[in-house]
């Protein structure tokens, strides 16, 4: 009889048990004088002394203004310094971070400001086509909450900072904090309706962040390259507080990402970590000067995100030196990790899973229809629980009960399978598995098999409908520059022979870029819906 796809992680290192105020200072008091931030774009970097500073400032300055511990603190910004600021120095006061994604516009952002009932909006004045601060003012009449807006760059945030250095360090010390207090709400966006904000407490992600950081092998020697939205969580958890937790230091290549500022600030930095989504990856990959890039201090890295293609993995290992490099998988309201794989797994576990339990969590895979455990080996939904799992949406205590079980298992809806050494392989959603013909497709493994194609960059596969099948496959595809755009035929001809007939896509779209979601996830649910204009279904 087959095992259960169930395992947990264990660990001779102990979960930490202070907020991330204390851990943040601890780390101060061991490494004030090593490297903590560096900015790229404003050309400033900060020791960790110098970091603590202006953290304590913002702090004190936030008390100024009438913030107080419990009231929600917006921030909607590009990766910046002061972004890492407000992180730290809110969860010094115990007001709640709410991080605001830098792509919303009016309707989105007045959701949010109500819907978290936020005080005090930090926010950057503008940053590519969006005008913030207009947004701000025209939202603002319907958003009885909101107290303050202190835009960044401007006189306010100025006076927020002097009136932050000319106050009593001591008021600080005087705050009550527990490491279980919500510190954190973060909207995951919702494919229907309006994103439900998740909520995590200083428990939660300074966890996630240390073991990250933990099964990374961080120390205070290393300097990690992010280009990674601080509004998510792979930005603020994996990335800064894995740092802080190890006293290692933080590096912004650019406010978004960009391939070559990037590779340049790993370059320069000398960083020892690299992380990104795969699209970010193979963007890097793709620029036409990479290998004038000196990478040979990166030594480890993540990506996330989103599944990884193997051809991806060999070449990031290859020829940009990351032979340590991991393969993360969580969701924002797990904070966000629940497994990882490690340095010392052989390339194709780090292509083929996204690794093994995390430490103090545990994860199984049960069967969708009667919710109990499936053998390993059989595919069903991702379920964990831990310390990393969400104290609840934001004021939704309904749907907070749809996705945590009473046992406290979170539901990620992802379908996954187990494998007989507790290594978890993710195979889709379960919103994205496609039913063609009574038959059980997954996208992924159809995309693993393009990618395999010369000609192709990068492939995603969707159901569409049909009315012989039910569903019938689509891919939509990106070709390597200047290769001959593919056709149907000719993709049907490279997958015969070697993929099941009703795995070979009826159709295929040819584009130059993929829709996707901030943080670099592919937006299958808008594919669809394009899909059927496209095909006049």
């Amino acid at each position: 009889m087959s095992a259960p796809s169930y395992a947990s992680g264990t660990s001779t290192v102990p979960l930490l048990g202070e907020t991330i105020g204390d851990n943040f200072d601890r780390a101060v008091a061991a490494y004030p004088d090593r490297d903590a931030l560096v900015d790229r774009a404003s050309g400033r970097r900060w020791t960790y002394r110098e970091l603590a500073e202006e953290v304590d400032a913002v702090a004190l300055g936030l008390l100024d203004l009438g913030v107080r511990k419990g009231d929600r603190v917006g921030i909607w910004s590009p990766n910046r310094a002061e972004w890492t600021f407000v992180q730290y120095a809110t969860a010094k006061i115990g007001a709640i971070l709410v991080n605001i994604n830098p792509a919303y516009r009016i309707h989105e952002l007045t959701y949010v400001l109500n819907q978290s009932g936020i005080r005090t909006l930090v926010s950057a004045p503008a940053f590519k086509t969006s005008d913030y601060a207009a947004m701000i003012a025209q939202a603002r009449p319907d958003c009885p909450a909101l107290v303050d807006v202190v835009l960044l760059d401007s006189s306010e945030w100025t006076d927020l900072v002097e009136a932050g250095r000319a106050a009593d360090p001591a008021a600080l010390a005087g705050i009550p904090l527990s490491a279980d207090d919500p510190i954190n709400i973060q909207y995951t966006s919702g494919t229907t309706g309006f994103p439900k904000g998740a909520t995590l407490s200083h428990h939660n992600i300074l966890n996630n962040g240390f073991f990250v950081g933990e099964t990374c092998g961080y120390t205070e020697q290393d300097k990690v390259c992010i280009p990674v939205p601080f509004y998510h969580c792979f930005g603020m958890v994996m990335g800064n507080l894995a740092c802080t937790s190890h006293g290692a230091c933080m590096v912004i290549p650019a406010p978004s990402f960009q391939p070559a500022e990037t590779l340049a600030a790993a370059a320069d930095e000398k960083c020892t970590s690299l992380y990104g989504v795969p699209t970010m990856f193979i963007a890097m990959l793709a620029e036409a000067d990479f290998e004038s890039y000196d990478l040979s201090s990166l030594r480890t890295g993540i990506m996330a995100g989103s599944p990884c293609p193997v051809e991806v993995m060999k070449q990031v290992i290859e020829r940009m030196g990351m032979n340590e490099v991991t393969i993360c998988y969580g969701m924002t309201e797990t904070s966000p990790v629940s497994t990882q794989t490690t340095a010392r797994d052989t390339l194709d576990r780090r292509v083929s899973t996204v690794g093994r339990v995390h430490p103090h969590l545990e994860v199984k895979v049960v069967d969708p229809e009667t919710g109990l455990t499936a053998p390993r080996g059989t595919p069903g939904e991702f379920c964990t629980r831990g310390y990393s799992v969400m104290l609840g949406y934001w004021e939704e205590p309904e749907k907070t009960a749809e996705a945590i079980d009473a046992a406290r298992w979170m539901h990620t809806g992802d379908l996954a399978v187990m494998d007989d050494e507790g290594y978890l392989s993710i195979t889709g959603r379960i919103k994205d598995m496609v039913i063609r013909g009574g038959e059980n497709v997954y996208p992924r493994e159809i995309e693993e098999f393009l990618y395999t194609h010369p000609d192709i960059l990068d492939a995603q596969v969707i159901g569409v409908p049909d009315e012989r099948y039910g569903e019938e496959l689509m891919a939509w595809v990106r070709m390597r520059e200047g290769a001959e755009p593919l056709t149907a035929a000719a993709l049907k001809e490279f997958c015969t022979g070697k993929l099941a007939h009703y795995k070979v896509p009826r159709y295929v779209h040819v584009v130059d870029e993929f829709p996707m979601t901030v943080t670099g996830k592919i937006r299958k649910v808008e594919m669809r819906e394009a899909a059927k204009d496209i095909l006049g279904l």
